[in-house]
């Protein structure tokens, strides 16, 4: 695993899934924390595990949407950890439904959680990278951002954007030594999925050829090798992690 001793690294939507097993595979890495969530118990309950793993841990609730939250996190966290190194745009959020039964809210929300946040959160971190003339950016995507999902217009429409900014942040910055990459996730085995009728499973296994959902730790790997020196050379990536899903 890579080395983020002393490394400041900021995750957004850190409490739960994903961003949990992110948090957590950095601080077992050595890394210091800002991690943000909507709920402030959840966040407290994260970080007292994280600070077992000896780094320090900065949280904030924080609406990524919110362009001032957003500037006020980065801003905070900078003091709190002296620097940012990486950050990782993983907030999220589902509202699914047919394209004619989806209301103009339910795409309004998606779209300003999972993309227009991450939008605001890079252009707040990119500040504090551009003029220290190093950071890396990982966002997080999905396979459905790729290839379609049929219920899933606005969320689908969110991911695919994450990967058209991902590209253009890369080459806006890349002369000032800042990384930006994303990971694309298949299935993966969190408390949605869980919840999720076992045939309805057993029909979307069907179509991966590795024949299991990705765990949260998979797709944290893939993170922590984008966000590492060992991808000193890669930028403007999509590095798909779904188990053979889309090839």
């Amino acid at each position: 695993m890579a080395d983020f001793k002393g490394k400041n690294v900021m995750i957004t939507g850190a409490t739960r899934g994903i961003g949990r097993a992110l948090a957590q595979a950095f601080a077992s890495a050595g890394a210091n924390l800002a991690i943000c969530a909507t709920r402030e118990n959840a966040l407290q309950e994260a970080a007292a595990e994280l600070a077992a793993f000896g780094g320090k841990v900065y949280t904030q609730v924080v609406n990524v949407s919110n362009a001032q939250d957003c500037e006020s996190f980065v801003a905070n966290a900078v003091k709190e950890l002296g620097s940012l190194d990486v950050l990782v745009n993983n907030a999220g959020i589902t509202k699914d439904n047919l394209t004619v039964r989806m209301s103009e809210q339910d795409w309004d929300d998606v779209i300003a959680v999972n993309l227009k946040g991450t939008f605001l959160m890079s252009k707040a971190a990119l500040k504090v990278m551009f003029k220290k003339r190093s950071g890396s950016i990982v966002n997080i995507s999905s396979v459905v951002g790729e290839m379609g999902n049929p219920g899933q217009v606005n969320y689908v429409a969110s991911k695919a954007g994450i990967i058209g900014l991902t590209k253009t942040l890369a080459k806006e910055f890349g002369s000032r030594n800042v990384r930006v990459n994303a990971v694309a996730p298949g299935f993966v085995q969190t408390e949605m999925t869980d919840e999720l009728p076992e045939d309805v499973k057993a029909k979307a296994l069907e179509a991966v050829p590795l024949k299991r959902f990705a765990t949260t730790q998979d797709i944290a790997k893939a993170v922590l090798f984008l966000a590492s020196d060992d991808a000193s050379y890669i930028t403007g990536h999509i590095l798909a992690v779904n188990g053979g899903l889309y090839i």
